[in-house]
């Protein structure tokens, strides 16, 4: 596991020189900003924080899996103390429901570590009470096509900017080993499990969420994974209730805010 992330930190390294033009985040504050964004909702957890996710359908949200685990104990979280808040601008939703089921990758580990081995698995579906069912909230579609070089966008809610999703336009993606985007996307805390974008005859399709961000020499990186094999693993999951969120992890070390890696990269959970 070392290894993989001394092989990761490496990578960036070349992939930060070559990186392309971004956009400014843009605060979706009024309605006709936030106008086909309305499935990118934020996920309350139990009082003691909060997720970006977004619909894919009238019932199901897709997320990061380290946000089913409390940052400080990382014991599981009860589902239940789950809501998820559908286009919340200024304290009013579009709609909000509560989370009734989730599943996360079979393969995921929750240590609190960013290794591509981990990376590559933080997803986790979960499954509404109800579904939300209007013409303003439209689940994206979800596409498993990526490649090195593409133009991504980013929707999120983050520390500082909670209470209304921000667009980054134009992203990209620098490079990807082991099923692991690294992306010069702007993210921060709040911004696990934000859907990454690409636009398809003028589309925007899902095709990874943030897992966590980077930083190396001063340059901010946000890591994510390739969708191809997690989301089809995830929903056959959920079809059969397998591998149902309801226990808590093993303890592991947990990398905190501020804490360097005697890499000299600085790895955490946004």
């Amino acid at each position: 596991m070392r290894l993989a992330f001394i092989s990761l930190m490496l990578w960036v390294v070349a992939a930060v020189t070559a990186q392309a033009q971004t956009s400014a985040l843009q605060e979706l504050s009024t309605g006709n900003d936030a106008r086909g964004w309305e499935a990118v909702g934020r996920l309350d957890i139990d009082g003691k924080g909060f997720c970006t996710g977004a619909l894919i359908a009238p019932d199901l949200v897709l997320t990061a899996a380290h946000c089913m685990y409390d940052k400080n104990g990382g014991d599981a979280v009860d589902t239940s103390r789950i809501q998820f808040l559908a286009g919340l601008r200024s304290g009013r939703p579009e709609a909000s429901r509560s989370v009734r089921t989730a599943v996360i990758h079979p393969s995921y580990t929750h240590t609190g570590e960013a290794t591509p081995a981990i990376v590559r698995y933080d997803v986790a579906l979960l499954q509404l009470d109800r579904p939300i069912r209007s013409a303003r909230i439209e689940p994206f579609a979800v596409s498993t096509s990526m490649r090195r070089g593409t133009e991504v966008a980013v929707v999120s809610y983050a520390q500082d900017r909670a209470e209304a999703p921000s667009l980054q336009e134009v992203c990209n993606v620098l490079g990807q080993q082991d099923s692991v985007l690294i992306m010069d996307c702007n993210v921060n805390f709040g911004s696990s499990g934000a859907p990454i974008f690409r636009y398809e005859n003028g589309i925007p399709r899902l095709v990874s969420v943030v897992s966590a961000m980077a930083e190396l020499d001063g340059e901010k990186v946000a890591l994510g994974m390739d969708l191809a094999e997690p989301i089809a693993v995830l929903r056959l999951a959920l079809e059969r209730g397998r591998w149902q969120f309801n226990t808590p992890p093993a303890t592991a070390r947990v990398t905190r805010p501020g804490e360097r890696a005697d890499t000299g990269a600085l790895f955490v959970r946004p």
